[in-house]
């Protein structure tokens, strides 16, 4: 098989065939989270950029590989899926370090979150410039860099600060670094949509499930409703709009990931909720929808199975999945002794089954 673009798969009214899609964003946690959450994963997508925010992160080729290990051993028998890793860039990290993983297989990717800008951040990055030693060997090796792209200024707005990190961080960062791979994750504005169009090929972006479907109503409009609070946080209904035209636009800077992150109901649901929306059991039926309302299901193969692994450069896979039309009840929560989480759709009839 030629690593192409192909044509549109064949549909039916009622049947979706896809290529198997890869999700280029998700948190699959560790511990018993990990062993309750991977499959959620798996089951749908042959690989995914899996986030190394955990406690503490994931900052070596040796961290990399033993949790990629410990995500593999988390899967049921006979699940093939590939974990693709990521390291933590920190204000200090070696880019030595960085480089061995890359050219060992064990890394994809590195991840620059801004300290403090979300779960688990806090010993993200808290001055880009004191990281240039690695973007510059990272443009080297040619490996991509991934973005949480808002600042953390206490004096922004929580509404304002994707727009302003684009204009005063990332805008920089691409100048100085013209041959950069860089994918800015979770976008949730028209102003990121629209960075992404106007800038160079070297740039793509990744949507998630839920801010194709929420604004910032639904989380707030008649009662806080913590399930929909993630970071990112959605924002106006004018920039959903402008997320859900990108997305189905056939543009292949614009490509699938969840940003699945999931999180204990008690931990959601408490004085201060933790920021995440647990998208993964229902992730390609809720894009289902989304193309469908759009119009355009017959642009969700290149969406979610082929534009990704042509910007990471790596093969499109060779399996395909079904999605079937038929009502499908999204449990209010799922649960295992220990673990109780509400997924994203809770409750809800998204009218897409996912068949394998």
């Amino acid at each position: 098989m030629t690593d192409t673009l192909t044509a549109p798969a064949p549909q039916t009214k009622d049947v979706l065939t896809l290529r198997q899609p890869d999700d280029w964003h998700v948190h699959l946690r560790d511990g018993d989270m990990l062993n309750f959450c991977a499959d959620y994963t798996a089951r749908q997508f042959a690989r995914a950029i899996v986030m190394p925010n955990l406690v503490p992160p994931i900052t070596t080729e040796a961290m990399a590989a033993a949790y990629r290990d410990r995500i593999l051993a988390a899967l049921p028998e006979g699940r093939v899926f590939e974990p693709l890793m990521t390291a933590y860039l920190t204000d200090t990290i070696d880019p030595e370090e960085i480089a061995r993983g890359f050219k060992s297989g064990v890394l994809t990717a590195c991840k620059l979150y801004p300290a403090n800008a979300t779960t688990n951040s806090a010993h993200g990055v808290s001055d880009v410039k004191k990281i240039y030693g690695v973007l510059e060997k990272m443009q080297e090796i040619d490996m991509p860099l991934l973005v949480h792209g808002e600042v953390v200024s206490a004096d922004i707005d929580i509404f304002d600060r994707e727009a302003i990190f684009l204009e005063q961080i990332l805008g920089p960062v691409i100048q100085a670094f013209p041959r950069l791979r860089v994918v800015l994750e979770h976008i949730t504005t028209e102003d990121s949509v629209r960075f992404v169009e106007d800038g160079p090929d070297t740039i793509a972006a990744t949507i998630t499930a839920h801010h194709l479907r929420i604004d910032r109503n639904d989380m707030l409009v008649g009662g806080i409703r913590p399930h929909a609070y993630c970071l990112p946080v959605a924002k106006r209904r004018r920039h959903r709009e402008a997320l859900r035209a990108a997305a189905v636009s056939g543009n292949p800077k614009f490509f699938l990931g969840t940003d699945s992150a999931p999180h204990q109901r008690k931990d959601k649901e408490s004085a201060c909720g933790c920021a995440g929306i647990f998208s993964a059991p229902n992730a390609m039926e809720s894009y289902a929808k989304t193309f469908e309302e759009m119009g355009a299901l017959e642009r969700l193969e290149g969406f979610a199975s082929e534009f990704g692994p042509r910007f990471y450069q790596l093969p499109l896979n060779e399996g395909t999945i079904t999605l079937r039309r038929r009502p499908q009840a999204i449990p209010d929560t799922l649960t295992v002794p220990g673990i109780e989480i509400v997924p994203f759709h809770a409750g809800e009839d998204v009218g897409w089954v996912f068949e394998g």
